[in-house]
């Protein structure tokens, strides 16, 4: 098996490290055509690792996506699955993960050439889904999900390679300011920060309901804000948010009355495909990284 060298090491030291980034943001150098993607949206991505589109999705199309989304929830097979992951405490159905293969109305989404050509050209490749999931972070009981970079959880418990993965996050309800919206650091997509801790096996058993390990240090978190703010994305129904795979960031609990529902695709590479895991562990399930049959969109 060829050795892929690990250009990002992380949860191998006593101490953490920031390292400057070793991939380009955006793979291409060509202009993007307008049909879905604006040069002003690819320089937003490039310089703050995110951009958001209002009403890239229609109230037709969002309440058709809620309507699917109530079913799956309701249904016992979903629910008592491993794919669905609950809230601590409250029982609450929180996510549920490749939600694409749940639903032919969420896998018509996930290929949606809004998201996918869009993909493709920050990208510069075909492209794959490497992981789904439909977000739930109900009114008064939803909780908080600490700072992240996306990028060092996949490249540990994964095996992604490359930075070369975008997500979208699509609002099926309002995004407000106030009911525990994503919030992300600008500019954080060029660092690496490295995490603290090695890895346990099934570690995502926990992690999804509540990360202790790949979670960035206080002092790194507050050098990132302090650089490039914090820039929290709001929006109606409809809105997506297409983000860079290092972007560091989070989401407060929801302790208002207003629910907050999203749906989340990850749009990696075809030459970014996932191998052994670079913390030594075994790979996470298929529902949470997809490694086998990969085709292009």
């Amino acid at each position: 098996m060829k050795v892929i060298q690990d250009l990002y090491p992380s949860r191998t030291d006593p101490e953490p490290r920031i390292a400057t980034r070793k991939d380009p943001v955006v793979h291409t150098d060509a202009e993007p055509d307008g049909n879905y993607l604006l040069p002003e949206q690819v320089d937003a991505y490039r310089r703050d690792g995110f951009f958001v589109v209002e009403d890239l999705f229609d109230r037709r199309e969002i309440d058709a996506l809620l309507g699917e989304l109530a079913s799956l929830s309701a249904r016992d097979d979903v629910r008592n699955s491993e794919t669905s992951i609950t809230e601590p405490g409250s029982g609450a159905v929180r996510s549920i993960f490749a939600i694409h293969t749940w639903s032919d109305v969420f896998d018509q989404l996930a290929r949606d050439p809004r998201l996918v050509e869009v993909a493709r050209h920050l990208l510069g490749d075909d492209v794959y889904i490497h992981q789904s999931r439909a977000n739930m972070k109900p009114g008064f009981r939803g909780k908080e999900f600490y700072w992240h970079s996306d990028f060092e959880t996949w490249h540990m418990e994964d095996g992604m390679p490359r930075m070369r993965a975008v997500s979208c996050s699509i609002a099926l309800t309002a995004n407000h300011a106030f009911n525990g919206p994503l919030m992300l650091i600008p500019g954080s997509q060029n660092t690496f920060v490295s995490c603290v801790g090695r890895t346990p096996d099934d570690h995502y058993k926990q992690s999804l309901k509540r990360q202790e390990y790949g979670v960035p240090d206080e002092a790194s978190l507050a050098r990132l804000a302090d650089e490039g703010g914090i820039a929290v994305p709001t929006g109606p129904a409809g809105t997506a948010t297409f983000f860079e795979c290092n972007t560091m960031h989070g989401s407060n609990g929801n302790i208002t009355p207003f629910p907050r529902s999203n749906a989340f695709f990850v749009y990696n590479s075809m030459e970014n495909r996932v191998g052994e895991p670079f913390s030594g562990t075994k790979p996470r399930p298929e529902f949470i990284a997809a490694r086998e049959n990969i085709r292009p969109l």
